[in-house]
């Protein structure tokens, strides 16, 4: 039988997706990793892979139509299972018959899912731009009333559906849900940090402006090593027992420009140089600006890292982000009196905190991380 591609969950947060855009069609074929379809979701236009090398046999979900997470969107004849029968009057398991492909969709059909699809007179009218700015605010088009011509979507209507609070409103209930089901605990500590800051300048001033790294990156790659160095604290607490991850996939928190945030991941994080993670750090953040996420960087962060440093903020306490048991955050490096060889000195500080799992770790392994991690910062050299 052809292998099920199905809707992946890209968060704890997300139930249900749109299929925005098909980028293959029946006969296509495809490797592990090609981007095959766009998903709207509350995080905007997630980029979605296959995960089997194979080919094509059947798309089963059509553009436009919203479905839950599990549903199956296409069918892939991978190497070894034999040949299926090409779809034609009768469905599969249900007799549905198969939808023409509409003009640009290619040859073959597109077969209706298991939830109805709505009529193509029901497709919402959106400019360009309104789209844009709904991706960049979380807003479900499907869900808003036109007041332009013709009931085309405007961007006031887009503006007016945000203040709702789209995105925030599914990083509340997922919040919410983390709160009530995960036993939380914090730590925090401050770390001098003037060595690592000292270092950094010294690059900095010895590197091209586009070579250049920020503090982050530091962090990123300190808490990667730590998490190698350390387990209980990266990996998923899923069908009640704690899974430790193989790998490091630092997720890093991003600040959406129209509100609300994702956290997508830096992957294989722990094996990058540091010039490398910039590179990719850059290019995630600004994906993420732009609604152009792929929902492996999504599903894939181990722990998350969540910096304010850039608003001041001494201290910040995030909440776990499930399935994952551990979410680490940094604030702001600044100056303050410091204790050194009995004398009272500037140094560069910053304050670490961690929200750890107690059906995982406790207190006193929390600290230890906590102190693993810091000695990383005050030996920029160990990254």
């Amino acid at each position: 039988m052809p292998s099920e591609f199905r809707l992946p969950a890209l968060g704890a947060d997300m139930d249900e997706g749109t299929i925005v855009e098909w980028h293959v069609v029946p006969g296509s074929r495809v490797k592990r990793g090609d981007v095959v379809a766009i998903v709207e979701t509350d995080k905007g236009a997630i980029d979605v892979e296959i995960f089997e090398d194979g080919v094509v046999h059947e798309i089963v979900v059509k553009p436009g139509t919203k479905v839950p997470v599990g549903t199956v969107l296409a069918l892939l004849e991978t190497e070894g299972s034999p040949p299926a029968p090409a779809p034609a009057g009768e469905g599969r398991g249900g007799g549905h018959t198969p939808v023409p492909a509409p003009a640009g969709e290619g040859a073959g059909g597109v077969r209706e899912p298991s939830l109805a699809s709505p009529p193509a007179s029901s497709r919402v009218r959106i400019s360009p731009a309104a789209r844009k700015r709904a991706r960049e605010l979380g807003v479900e088009v499907e869900s808003l009333q036109g007041s332009g011509p013709g009931g085309t979507v405007t961007l006031e209507d887009v503006g007016k559906a945000g203040q709702g609070g789209g995105m925030r409103a599914a990083i509340a209930a997922a919040m919410s849900r983390s709160k009530r089901e995960i036993p939380h605990y914090y730590l925090s500590t401050a770390v001098d940090v003037t060595a690592a800051a000292e270092w950094l300048a010294a690059h900095n001033a010895s590197v091209p402006v586009t070579e250049r790294l920020l503090f982050a990156v530091l962090l990123v790659k300190a808490l990667a090593l730590t998490c190698r160095e350390m387990p209980g604290f990266n990996g998923f607490h899923r069908d009640g027992r704690y899974e430790e991850s193989p790998a490091v996939h630092v997720g890093v928190a991003v600040a959406l420009r129209g509100g609300g945030l994702v956290a997508p991941a830096l992957m294989d994080t722990a094996d990058k140089p540091l010039a490398l993670l910039m590179d990719e750090f850059r290019a995630l953040v600004s994906r993420a600006r732009a609604g152009r996420l792929r929902a492996s960087e999504l599903a894939a962060p181990t722990i998350i890292l969540t910096s304010l440093g850039d608003a001041t903020v001494d201290a910040v306490f995030p909440i776990i982000q499930p399935p994952q048991v551990a979410i680490v955050g940094a604030g702001a490096v600044g100056a303050r009196p410091w204790v050194v060889d009995g004398q009272v000195v500037p140094r560069q500080v910053l304050t670490l905190s961690l929200g750890a799992d107690h059906r995982v770790t406790d207190g006193r392994l929390g600290a230890q991380f906590l102190a693993k991690l810091a000695q990383r910062l005050v030996d920029p050299g160990s990254l």
